[in-house]
């Protein structure tokens, strides 16, 4: 497969909390301590047979990320 979007990291799935309308997965990056969370429908991660301990791809596509804190 072929995707045009650059901004892909590769690394494990660690955590998979798949509940009745969304599932959170968590995914350590490659080479390092770094994870990625992200949220998606309970339907593409059963589509997907997410499961942990899997290799996986996180595709980013954003013009903007914003972290606050006090």
């Amino acid at each position: 497969m072929q995707l045009s979007m650059r901004n892909q990291l590769t690394g494990t799935i660690t955590d998979l909390d798949v509940g009745a309308v969304m599932a959170v997965v968590k995914i350590r990056l490659d080479g390092g301590e770094q994870v990625i969370t992200s949220s998606v429908t309970r339907e593409a991660a059963l589509d997907l047979d997410l499961k942990v301990g899997q290799p996986a791809t996180v595709f980013i596509k954003s013009t903007e990320v914003t972290v606050g804190v006090d």
